[in-house]
C-alpha cells in the first residue's frame, strides 16, 4: 500500500472514532438533560469535539437526537430479544419460566443500559417537546420490534394450548409491562431485589390470570 493510499484511509477512521465519540457523549447528555436543555456545547464538551465537528456530522440537535435513541434503542432491543429467545423457546413450567424470564430480563437492563433507560425516562417525561420522527424510529427499532418478538413465542404457547390469547400482540405488551414493571424505565432508582421480585411474580400471577386456559 503507498503512503498515499494510506493517506487518504486515515480521515475515514478518525471520522467514525469520533462519530461514536459524539453519539456516546450525546447519549450521557440527553439521557441527563432530556431533549429540550441538552445543548450543543455541552454534547462536544462530553464528546470532547468541537462544536463545529459535531455539526460535520449532523445537521442539527434533532437529526443527533434522533440516531442517539436509534442506535441505543437497537442496542436495548437486542439485549431484550436475546433474553425472550433465551428464555422463551421452550416452557416447562409455564409460571416459573415466566417468572425466571422477568428475573432476566430487569437485571441486566437496570445496569448494561442504564443510560438508554434514563434516556426513555426524558422522552416520556417530555412528551410533546420531541421531535416525531425521533419518537418514531425510537419505538419501531426498539419497542415495537421487542413486542413482535414477544408475541411470536405468545402465538406459540397458544397453538400449542398453553395459553388463550386470541391478539398475542396485545398479550405482548401486556407482559411485558407486567413483569418488566420492577425494571427501567419505570424505577430510578431501582427497587431492592426482594421488591423486584415480588412484583415480577405477582405480574406474572395476573398475566397467567387473564390467558391461562
Amino acid at each position: 500500500m503507498t503512503s498515499d493510499n494510506r493517506a487518504r484511509r486515515r480521515p475515514h477512521g478518525g471520522l467514525a472514532d469520533k462519530r461514536r465519540a459524539i453519539l456516546a457523549g450525546a447519549l450521557t447528555v440527553f439521557a441527563r438533560d432530556g431533549y429540550t436543555r441538552a445543548g450543543i456545547d455541552a454534547i462536544a464538551a462530553a464528546a470532547g469535539v468541537s462544536t463545529r465537528t459535531i455539526y460535520n456530522h449532523f445537521t442539527d440537535k434533532a437529526e443527533l437526537f434522533q440516531t442517539v435513541i436509534k442506535e441505543s434503542a437497537g442496542r436495548a432491543a437486542d439485549a431484550q430479544i436475546a433474553i425472550i429467545d433465551r428464555h422463551l423457546h421452550r416452557i416447562v413450567d409455564l409460571k416459573a419460566d415466566l417468572v425466571e424470564f422477568g428475573r432476566a430480563l430487569t437485571a441486566p437492563m437496570a445496569t448494561e443500559h442504564a443510560e438508554h433507560f434514563a434516556l426513555v425516562r426524558q422522552v416520556n417525561a417530555e412528551a410533546g417537546h420531541i421531535p416525531q420522527a425521533a419518537v418514531d424510529a425510537w419505538q419501531e427499532v426498539g419497542p415495537r420490534r421487542v413486542l413482535r418478538r414477544l408475541a411470536e413465542h405468545l402465538r406459540q404457547w397458544t397453538a400449542r394450548g398453553l395459553l388463550h390469547a386470541d391478539d398475542p400482540e396485545r398479550a405482548a405488551v401486556q407482559l411485558m409491562l407486567l413483569v418488566s414493571a420492577a425494571g427501567p424505565p419505570h424505577h430510578a432508582p431501582a427497587p431492592s431485589r426482594q421488591e423486584a421480585d415480588e412484583m415480577i411474580v405477582s405480574g406474572v400471577r395476573v398475566f397467567l390470570y387473564g390467558y391461562r386456559r
